[in-house]
């Protein structure tokens, strides 16, 4: 009974931050013309009211984010042409990123550079990941398992270090940014500041779900390779 009690209280702690962010970004996605600008319109709009018109705002399939190598606003079709408050927030809040970048903020810099350095240790691990059982039924050899800890160490330990080191960057973006921008905006019905708030929360711990399941993933491979037999 405690174990299952333990189990429960594990997977809630794993899959609850990203449930409640899913429940909070559909929740607020209606209805869709709740406000006269797209999200897009009002990156833009943000954009040029700070002086960061050179910045672009594009829809992508890849999930919201702010590029700043390419310096794009990149917005999922539902919150590049949606009207929601989800949409609008969502938008606010990857101009407050490009802020961020404008104005040199230190932890996004570091971020951008964490992830070009962990990019080939990622994509080294995923590939060790994948020759290490064509290369144990070869040969058979005890070493195997070691070689796909060390895969498992270099690929998921890596996206678990970037999303976490992430958390400060999106929280600075979402109220020291997006709020504030939202509210002077003019757009912002009074109303809902509060679930805008929610919203920027959600956005703001999107990657701590994301590391919180990059942790459990990492756990099931290395009880796997530790089982006994």
């Amino acid at each position: 009974m405690a174990y299952l009690l333990l189990l429960l209280i594990l997977l809630g702690a794993v899959f609850g931050p990203g449930l409640w962010v899913r429940r909070v970004m559909e929740r607020y996605s209606r209805p869709e013309d709740r406000y006269r600008v797209t999200g897009a319109e009002l990156a833009r709009e943000l954009l040029h009211g700070l002086g960061l018109g050179h910045v672009r705002v594009e829809v992508t399939e890849a999930g919201d984010h702010y590029d700043p190598d390419a310096e794009t606003v990149r917005l999922s079709p539902a919150h590049h042409g949606g009207r929601s408050l989800t949409a609008v927030t969502v938008a606010a809040h990857e101009v407050g990123h490009a802020v961020q970048h404008a104005a040199g903020y230190g932890p996004l810099l570091w971020r951008q550079r964490l992830v070009r350095a962990t990019r080939r240790t990622q994509q080294l691990g995923a590939g060790l990941l994948m020759a290490a059982p064509v290369v144990a039924g070869l040969t058979r050899a005890p070493g195997v398992a070691l070689l796909m800890v060390l895969g498992g160490l270099l690929s998921i330990g890596s996206a678990i270090l970037v999303h976490l080191v992430t958390l400060p960057t999106e929280w600075d973006a979402s109220f020291r940014r997006a709020m504030p921008l939202l509210e002077r905006s003019g757009h912002l019905y009074p109303g809902d500041r509060f679930h805008a708030r929610r919203i920027l929360t959600a956005a703001a711990l999107t990657y701590v779900a994301q590391s919180l399941a990059s942790l459990l993933n990492f756990w099931t491979w290395f009880r796997m390779l530790v089982r006994p037999g």
